[in-house]
């Protein structure tokens, strides 16, 4: 009898906290409509009937990098938004563009309004190599020059200086240096019917880049990129490929790396391959691959002050520091390379709010499976309802669908939290979700854009493509974009 009492009071208890959760609807908020967030926000629609999922941007247009990072000579690639828009124009979701974390609304006031916040924003800054010279006019970040050829509006008064030199030198090998060296080196013929920005390509067109160095710290064994980007620039036509030999010269350690990594083994093969068989394009532009080189110190211009005339690079060796792990050391011996442009492909690097945890050693949000820790303690607590996903979460790694994963983790321990019963209180007060965002933008007088309204923008730059023989024109300062949305809130579902 007392078994079947208890029994019952557990199923009451059951069904009462179940009718708690269905009594308000889940409320959840996304910051950054790039992939990390736009996964974040499908899975969630999809586990949580109840939930209303919010996505904020600071831009205008959403998608993030898929917009903004990935090379216009990648289409394919950019297929996905199909796919985002979807999530976005989902019943249950909506976009709130031109809204800024940290000054359109804060973080503290975005967790008040909702249950969950699941910050998405990725990686907006660079990091830095931290050596002489540094400042020098000349040398930008990988990530300023991508902005600037995808028509990023906080990318468009970039205005490198392609024409007062014949030599760039790229510090990195990953797929973002790899992409750079393939715009400037690609033809522009080919690159016109991309999307790329009108603006790019016009400098592009009277770019005098004739030769791209791209230099890595450790040998072809350990190259960042994937075959994938390898391939599309080693395709380039009448491109002259230099790679020296003896860097594909394996140690033993590298063998051990190699036979446990299959992406490095096809970059190796391909590196080996292009080494040995590429015929010689006299005259042409020039690809060369630089390994085993740190960067030391950037060179002044003599003759154009505070202009960079070359970089110093120091070899490096491979020093072993784990299983199948190694590490780049400098020797001391030196040598230069002549250029009037560099670029540094390091990393790009994420950038925290206030009132966000954050660990600025490893440039991360500190988490455990997403669930925003307080510090980076080993005492650490969790920030109750606070969430992370993307290069927030992991660092700046990974492909477009690396995120997908990554969210699938995020929202599986946003359901096991509301399992548990962490997230919503049948005693704390409800919360207003998009009603209160609302009407503190618009209090604070912030032009929100909707949907609606990037569809506009969207539909503008196709007919602005369409002119010139391009999938689209995109809209490249904050005035083109906001000037093609409409005014006011309406369109925003309830």
């Amino acid at each position: 009898m007392l078994k079947m009492r208890i029994l019952e009071a557990r199923r009451w208890l059951s069904r009462s906290f179940s009718n708690i959760l269905h009594s308000e609807p889940l409320r959840v908020c996304v910051v950054g409509s790039g992939p990390a967030g736009c996964y974040t926000a499908e899975k969630m629609l999809k586990a949580r009937q109840e939930a209303q999922v919010d996505i904020i941007d600071r831009l205008p247009t959403p998608f993030g990098l898929v917009r903004s990072g990935v090379a216009p000579d990648h289409p394919e690639t950019k297929i996905v938004v199909n796919q985002f828009s979807r999530v976005a124009q989902h019943e249950r979701c909506s976009f709130f563009g031109n809204v800024t974390l940290g000054s359109s609304i804060s973080l503290a006031e975005l967790r008040k309004l909702y249950h969950v916040v699941v910050l998405a924003y990725g990686a907006e800054s660079d990091r830095s190599l931290g050596i002489p010279g540094e400042n020098l006019k000349g040398i930008l970040s990988a990530r300023e020059f991508v902005w600037w050829y995808n028509g990023h509006p906080d990318g468009r008064n970039l205005d490198p200086d392609l024409k007062s030199t014949d030599t760039a030198v790229i510090f990195g090998q990953g797929n973002v240096a790899l992409d750079v060296a393939r715009i400037l080196l690609r033809p522009t013929t080919e690159l016109a019917t991309t999307d790329i920005a009108s603006h790019a390509l016009a400098t592009l067109e009277e770019s005098s880049i004739r030769v791209v160095y791209l230099v890595g710290r450790r040998g072809p064994a350990q190259a960042a990129c994937t075959a994938k980007e390898l391939r599309e620039v080693l395709g380039i036509h009448n491109l002259d490929i230099s790679i020296q030999e003896s860097d594909l010269l394996l140690t033993p350690a590298d063998e051990e790396e190699l036979k446990n990594n299959r992406i490095h083994r096809r970059i190796f093969e391909l590196l080996s391959k292009a080494a040995t068989s590429r015929p010689r394009h006299a005259g042409q532009r020039q690809l060369r691959f630089v390994f085993f080189r740190k960067p030391d110190s950037f060179l002044e211009s003599k003759d154009s002050t505070g202009h960079v005339s070359g970089v110093r690079i120091e070899k490096t060796v491979l020093k072993g520091v784990g299983p199948g792990k190694q590490i780049a050391v400098g020797t001391g011996e030196f040598e230069d390379i002549k250029c009037g442009m560099v670029l540094k492909s390091i990393g790009y690097k994420s950038v925290p709010v206030d009132g966000l945890p954050f660990d600025h050693k490893k440039g991360i949000v500190p988490n455990e499976r997403g669930r925003v820790l307080s510090d980076t303690s080993d005492t650490a607590v969790l920030e109750e309802g606070l969430y992370v996903c993307g290069w927030l979460k992991r660092g700046p790694t990974g492909i477009v669908a690396t995120n997908l994963y990554c969210a699938e983790e995020t929202v599986s321990s946003i359901l096991e939290d509301l399992e548990k019963g962490v997230l919503i209180s049948s005693t704390a007060v409800p919360k207003s979700g998009r009603d209160g965002l609302l009407k503190l933008l618009h209090d604070r007088n912030v032009r929100i854009v909707s949907f609606n309204d990037w569809e506009k923008i969207d539909s503008e730059e196709r007919r602005l493509g369409s002119l010139r023989n391009k999938p689209r024109e995109k809209l490249a300062t904050w005035n083109e974009l906001l000037t093609a949305t409409s005014k006011g809130i309406d369109n925003f579902k309830r």
